[in-house]
C-alpha cells in the first residue's frame, strides 16, 4: 500500500497531549447537556437575571412542570445554583464558565450567519 507522507506529528505526540477519556467523557455529557434547546433557552434566560421556576416558564412560555424538569438536569450538571429566599427558589449560573462558553459558541454562530449573509 502506497501511503502518502505528510508533516503531521506523529500519532502517538498528539495521543500524548490529549486529555483523560474521563474528561473527554465529561465534556461530551457537558455538549449533551447544553445541547437542549430548552436548557439552553433557560442558560440565555439565567445570564440576564437571577429568576425563580414561575419566571422563567412565563419568560420562555414553558409549562412549570417542563421547567422544572430542565432546572433539575441543569443542577445536576452544577451549571445552575439555587437560593432559597422563604419558600422561594431562585437560579442563577453557578459561575463564569457556562457565561463564557455560551457567549463564546453565540459569537461563532453569529460570525458564521453574518459570513453567509454576504
Amino acid at each position: 500500500m502506497d501511503e502518502t507522507i505528510c508533516n503531521c506529528p506523529p500519532p502517538e505526540q498528539v495521543q500524548s497531549t490529549m486529555p483523560p477519556e474521563q474528561d473527554i467523557a465529561a465534556l461530551a455529557e457537558f455538549f449533551r447537556t447544553v445541547g437542549s434547546d430548552t436548557r439552553l433557552k433557560i442558560l440565555l434566560a439565567l445570564d440576564k437575571s437571577e429568576l425563580c421556576a414561575g419566571a422563567l416558564a412565563r419568560t420562555l412560555s414553558m409549562a412549570p412542570s417542563a421547567v422544572s424538569n430542565q432546572l433539575k438536569a441543569l443542577r445536576q450538571a452544577r451549571l445552575i445554583t439555587v437560593r432559597r429566599d422563604g419558600k422561594m427558589l431562585y437560579y442563577s449560573l453557578a459561575d463564569c464558565h457556562p457565561r463564557e462558553i455560551i457567549h463564546l459558541a453565540m459569537s461563532h454562530v453569529q460570525e458564521d450567519r453574518e459570513e453567509s449573509e454576504d
